[in-house]
């Protein structure tokens, strides 16, 4: 991976320490565009991508964010061909396999989030080990999203409440926010306070639906291989830039 300024390790004069989102969250796209316009398979742009993930982590641990969620496989990504979708689960066991022992001397913990029982047992096992060894860890949250669809998480959140209710343990009047957070793959995750989206893209893709109601949406044009810590500074400064109202005046 590619050293970094030395002037971007530490958080920039320009941004206020006091006013830096708690959580942000991202999609990473355009891993497939960065491949192609160099000649090389789309794998390629994957792999290049993970490479502006850890370094993405990394820079919101020396900054001071204390949460970061990627949205690394959607339900719907299961579309994509099929060497393709073998491959990103193949990456995705590597990279755990490999970054485990990394992530527990940065004292990160990682989260999966999504519908993790689709996936390969090979690829369960070893997140079920990552999220396991991690667990006290305290530094930063990182949550994956993985086999993630906002849509599917909001419908098993209502089946699971609707079970309650049947078997008379709730009552309809009782549903409230706080108990349909609980019952969400997020349950005990703050709310993003920034998204950021790569590649020029403007919509949310079924992501965090319940949870984006009032994040701040940050789209950049560039491709998710060259995200790096100069373009979360220009997101973080827009951030800062703008008036968070929640709809009140």
């Amino acid at each position: 991976m590619t050293a970094k300024p030395i002037a971007l390790q530490k958080l920039p004069v320009d941004l206020e320490q006091s006013r830096l989102p708690q959580h942000v969250a991202v999609i990473m796209d355009g891993n497939g565009r960065w491949a192609k316009r160099r000649g090389k398979p789309r794998i390629m742009g994957h792999q290049r991508g993970v490479d502006s993930l850890k370094d993405l982590l990394r820079c919101c641990k020396d900054w001071g964010v204390p949460a970061l969620t990627a949205y690394a496989f959607s339900t719907e990504n299961w579309g994509r061909p099929m060497e393709e979708v073998q491959f990103l689960m193949t990456l995705f066991e590597r990279v755990l396999q490999r970054e485990l022992n990394e992530m527990m001397a940065e004292d990160v913990r990682i989260r999966f989030v999504g519908n993790l029982s689709a996936l390969p047992q090979s690829l369960q096992k070893q997140i079920e080990k990552s999220m396991k060894d991690t667990e006290n860890n305290s530094s930063i949250q990182f949550t994956v999203a993985t086999n993630y669809g906002g849509r599917e998480e909001i419908i098993q959140a209502c089946r699971a409440i609707a079970s309650l209710v049947k078997e008379g343990s709730l009552q309809p009047e009782e549903i409230n926010e706080a108990i349909f957070e609980n019952h969400l793959y997020t349950q005990g995750i703050i709310h993003p306070d920034l998204l950021i989206r790569t590649s020029g893209e403007m919509r949310l893709s079924n992501f965090l639906l319940w949870q984006m109601a009032y994040a701040e949406i940050y789209v950049t044009q560039t491709l998710w291989p060259d995200f790096d810590r100069g373009e979360f500074h220009k997101a973080l400064l827009a951030y800062q830039q703008r008036e968070r109202r929640f709809g009140k005046v």
